[in-house]
């Protein structure tokens, strides 16, 4: 078989180009001389698909000095073709750079993890980042316990962390939070006296709906500071009621932060916001939470100081 610098000078005077400087680029390509050496490309083959070669070698010196999709100098961001063979034919194919492949896996992974109203300090929080000090080892053991069972979809309970102010709670449920998306897990994790507020307001505009299945139906929800919200008999029996009654019964596992221990949240539970005591309603709820959570007490110093 003829070699590719003799077949382009025979092809040549037949095209629009500049020769010289087009003869060279191709000749200088020895990956593209070794395809068509290999495919047993004919000169029939090769003068179609002129423009589809000339692309796929420009295309892969882009790729050899490209930093990221947000450098990429290809025709299509992300992408570069790869030729083959179709029924005689050289045919080019569009292909996802490992940047997009990356890219788009990084995107899947954020969806997976959503939030309301955490604070932005605490949605950074990782467990490679973390201080693993003894006090909060026994903690941390426990919640990567837990991510694992849930990446293995062994059926597991909850966990209810709690302790005093400042102690870090929030940072390791969102630790946690990415952990489990990370094993592609939707996790969604809420702040709940901004969410509540929120719940309100959504009755005005016709989400409540919507924003209540959201949390009934993914696969991991985090309640963040449970019992620091100020709650109305509405909202404690027909929004949190609800939402962990159906959690339960679709065996969704809940896990929370609080300041307050179950007997504590249980009393917080039982005022509403209106004055009145209702110990049986809030004792159902704590029946949602004690029976399907593992309590784990985290103390230490408060870290927001200094």
């Amino acid at each position: 078989m003829n070699d590719l610098g003799e077949i382009l000078r025979n092809m040549l005077p037949q095209l629009h180009v500049d020769k010289q400087n087009f003869l060279q680029y191709f000749e200088q390509h020895p990956e593209l001389q070794e395809m068509i050496e290999k495919n047993h490309w004919s000169k029939e083959q090769i003068l179609p698909a002129l423009n589809q070669l000339y692309q796929y070698i420009d295309e892969k010196h882009n790729c050899q000095h490209c930093t990221g999709i947000d450098h990429c100098e290809n025709m299509l961001n992300g992408h570069y073709i790869k030729l083959d063979t179709n029924h005689g034919q050289i045919q080019s194919t569009l292909t996802k750079c490992r940047y997009l492949l990356r890219h788009e896996e990084d995107t899947y992974k954020n969806q997976l993890f959503q939030n309301q109203y955490v604070a932005h300090d605490i949605l950074n929080s990782s467990f490679q980042n973390m201080d693993h000090s003894s006090d909060r080892q026994e903690t941390i053991l426990s919640l990567l316990e837990f991510t694992n069972n849930i990446q293995d979809g062994k059926n597991t309970k909850g966990i209810y962390l709690y302790g005093p102010l400042g102690v870090g709670k929030s940072h390791l449920m969102a630790a946690t939070a990415k952990e489990i998306a990370d094993n592609g897990i939707s996790t969604l994790m809420v702040y709940v006296p901004d969410f509540f507020r929120e719940m309100k307001q959504s009755i005005q505009d016709q989400s409540l709906h919507e924003k209540m299945e959201l949390l009934k139906e993914v696969q991991v929800l985090i309640l963040d500071d449970i019992g620091a919200e100020t709650i109305s008999q509405w909202e404690r029996d027909e929004i949190l009621g609800a939402i962990l009654q159906a959690r339960m019964v679709k065996g969704l596992p809940t896990l929370y932060t609080s300041n307050l221990d179950y007997d504590g949240l249980e009393e917080h539970l039982a005022y509403s916001n209106k004055g009145g005591i209702e110990e049986l309603k809030a004792k159902r709820i704590l029946e949602r939470i004690r029976h399907y959570t593992v309590p784990i007490f985290l103390d230490g110093p408060n870290r927001r100081k200094g």
